[in-house]
Parts: structure tokens; sequence; C-alpha cells
């Protein structure tokens, strides 16, 4: 079989080809992205055809047998909790996140705990020299005899050890930086991270491995290389975190073993990363007096409920148009807020610059902090300090009234667990009971300016 080659142009950002050259790719819209490669084509084989395997016969899904397969514990229980009970042998695991987050220091421990308990490890490091890793391992206390070092950017190389070692988890980083030789563009670009992905794919597959793979972002925040990566790995993982300060969070994007809304806080000191198995009292900021502009509310991350808190700031604009500023919270959902304020409540905010932040750098999507942020909006714009043993619960419509939340109960336990007496939410059924189980006092409002009247802000 003959085998031809040809000269494309492939977008870096999407994977589109072109026939020619051109300054920006008209598929995603990106300026300098398209770059030539080399496509090796077999002649005589059947376009649009994939090598089927001997035995890929259909069968009914009912005959298909189920095989439990034990997941291995990687040591750290925030990191358990958001892979949803451990990695899984035969899966392929993407990790991204910003340059000097702590990627390569989770994966180290990682790569302890796992070839302390359940054997070989196998750590293929693109980017750095051995003993640079070894200083970083010797930091974190990670030097264990079942955990190899490879420092290697040939993929054949590496899967050819990967084999000879037998090892039960293969962490490379980053996907980036390896390549294999009979493609003739540069790694990191879409036709090596693609193949790269799939051989390693084909690996965890057929010798149930476990493999972590390392990715990076882009300028954007978005994971490097072609969509089709993200499609192709059974995980993603995201690690953020403001590089200044010591909180790292680990979010699952993308899980085929477990849930997508579970959170893994992490502290980063000098031994490495430590995992904060109380999230509620790293977000909520302890004072001796309350002041305006300060509310506390609830989301629900996965299993787990957290306390936080939101703050907000409301001072008169200097210019015709006043200013909006989310940190942490939907821009848009602020402004629905706001506008609910002035509609039903009548608060004169259109002649104020309004600025919301939630503590600890945490993103929030649950729409059951819209109480909280009505609240401390209000709280600061009257100059009036909501009760300190006060939590807010309830998602605002657009009529102004106040939606119930999901998992009362769950929210209720937790906030008393941390020492809140007082609860202010939408009617619930279930939510009388909950509350009264846990003798907490429990404010049913339906709507937003009885809400606030309980919370002595009216």
């Amino acid at each position: 079989m003959s085998v031809k080659s040809k000269q494309v142009f492939v977008c870096q950002e999407c994977g589109a080809v072109y026939a020619k050259w051109q300054g920006r790719c008209t598929a995603c819209g990106e300026w300098n992205s398209v770059v030539e490669e080399v496509q090796t084509v077999s002649a005589g084989s059947s376009a649009g055809l994939g090598n089927l395997s001997s035995g890929s016969a259909p069968q009914p899904i009912a005959k298909v047998s189920l095989q439990e397969v034990a997941r291995l514990n990687v040591g750290v229980e925030e990191l358990n909790l958001v892979l949803g009970g451990g990695l899984v042998p035969g899966s392929l695991t993407l990790l991204g996140g910003e340059p000097g987050i702590g990627k390569s220091t989770i994966l180290l421990q990682l790569a302890l705990a796992v070839s302390q308990s359940h054997g070989r490890v196998l750590y293929v490091s693109g980017e750095e020299s051995a003993p640079q890793v070894r200083m970083r391992a010797e930091r974190l206390g990670a030097l264990a005899d079942e955990l190899w070092l490879l420092t290697e950017n040939n993929l054949q190389v590496i899967l050819q050890q990967a084999e000879s070692q037998n090892c039960r988890l293969l962490i490379v980083d980053s996907i980036q930086t390896v390549f294999l030789p009979e493609l003739s563009s540069a790694p990191g670009s879409v036709a090596q991270v693609r193949q790269c992905g799939n051989e390693l794919m084909k690996l965890a597959k057929e010798r149930g491995v476990a493999v972590v793979l390392v990715g990076h972002v882009t300028k954007d925040g978005n994971l490097a290389g072609p969509r089709v990566l993200e499609h192709m790995v059974d995980t993603v993982l995201y690690f953020e975190g403001d590089r200044m300060a010591n909180l790292r969070l680990l979010r699952a994007i993308k899980n085929r073993f477990g849930s997508t809304n579970e959170l893994g806080v992490f502290e980063m000191t000098e031994t490495g990363l430590h995992a904060l198995s109380d999230p509620s009292a790293v977000f909520l900021t302890h004072r001796d007096q309350p002041v305006s502009g300060a509310a506390v509310g609830c989301v629900q991350q996965g299993a787990r409920p957290v306390l936080l808190e939101i703050q907000a700031l409301t001072s008169p604009t200097s210019f015709g148009n006043a200013r909006r500023l989310a940190s942490g919270f939907d821009y848009n959902r602020m402004l629905i807020i706001i506008a609910v304020l002035e509609k039903k409540v009548g608060l004169n905010l259109g002649n104020q610059d309004i600025y919301v932040n939630i503590t600890g750098g945490l993103r929030v999507d649950d729409p059951a902090v819209d109480l909280a942020v009505a609240a401390a909006i209000a709280s600061a714009y009257w100059e009036r300090p909501l009760p300190a043993d006060l939590v807010a619960m309830g998602e605002i419509g657009l009529t102004g009234e106040l939606r119930p939340v999901s998992q009362p109960e769950q929210r209720f336990r937790e906030a008393v667990r941390l020492g809140f007496d007082n609860v202010v939410a939408a009617p619930l059924k279930s939510g009388k009971a909950a509350a009264k189980k846990l003798d907490l006092k429990l404010y049913n409002a339906a709507n937003l300016q009885i809400a606030l009247s309980f919370m002595g802000l009216l």
C-alpha cells in the first residue's frame, strides 16, 4: 500500500482544514491561527472507514456483561470527591489550568498515593528535566519505589515504556509537548494533539491503565488544542485560583463516571496542596461587628452545601452612566436583580455604581443566592448591616416573587452547623418541617419586599 503526503493548512484553534493559507479562520473567526501541515494518506484505504476490531459485532444491550471496576483511591479526599470516588482503571482524564496554579504538584501527590496503594505509576515529564521533577517530589515527600519518572517527548517511547513497566497509572505532563514522529507537524499542533490523544486512549482502553493528561490553557482560559480532545477523554478537570493567594478550586467540567457539580477546595502550602474538607469555613468571613453590604447565602455543590459571603458596594456615580461590576457572579443576573430592586422595592439605583463580589474566588451559578445578592445590595444602599446569624436563600423572579430552593434540609443543616439561627427563604412545604427538626427559625417570604422587611431593611 503506497503512502502519499499532501500539504494542508489547519486552524490550530478549531481544526478546520483549508487548501491554502489565510489570515483568518472562517470557521471560528480566529486570526493568525492557520498553519501549514503535512498529512499522510494511505492509498487504497477507504475514506471514512476506521479499522474495525475483531469481534466488534452488535449484541442486545441487556446481554452486555457488567463488570464492577474497583476505583483507584487517589489519597486526597477532595480529589476523590470531584472524580466521583477515585480514578477508574482504563479511563482518560484531562487536567487543565493556568501556568503555576499547581497542576504538577497535585499530580505528583496523586502519583504518590496511587503508587503506595495500587502499584507502579509512570510520571512522564515533557517540560521539565528529571532533576527538576526530583526537587519538587522531594519537597512534597513524594519519593516512592513504585513511582517512576520518564523525561520524554516521543509518544512511541512513552507507550513502549508504559507497556513494559506494566503501570497502573500513566501521567503525561503535558499533552502539548509530546509528538508522534510520523507526523511532520510541530508538537502542540491540532494534528499532533488529536493523534497523541487517540493513541493514549487506545492504551487506556486496551490495557486498563488510568491515564491522566495535563493540558495547557489559552489566554481566554479555555483548554488549548482541538475541541475533539475534550470530547475524547472521559473526564475533564479544571484547576483554578489566584496564584497570589493560597486557595485552589478543582472542578469537573465533564465526568462520565460521576457528577460535574462537585467542588474540591485546596490550600497551597510549602509542602504541597492540602485538602480543605470544610469549604464553608473558608468562604465565610468572621467579623466581630456586622457591616453593611455583606450577606450570607448558600449554594449546592453536588451533594455538599456551601455557605458563602456575598459583598456589595454602592456609590453615587461620577459619570453619566452608572457602572456595574460582578466578580464570581453572573453579570446579567446581577442586572436583573438590580432592576427588580428598583421596580418592586423602590430603590433608586440608577445613579449608583454597584459592585458585587463572591468572597474566596468562587464562581456561583446557583440561583438560590439571588436573595443574598439582593440583600447585600440593599444593605449597602441603605448602609444598614444585616443580622450576623441570618442566611438568605431564594431565587428572584422578574415579578419580585421568591422561588424555593432545592434540597432545603441539607442547606438548613449546614447553616445550623456553622452557628446560624435564622433563615429567610421562599415558602416550601418541606421547609417548615426541616427547620423545626433542626430548631432553626425560618421566615417564609413570598416576594422580595417581604424578605427584606424580615431582614430589617424595610
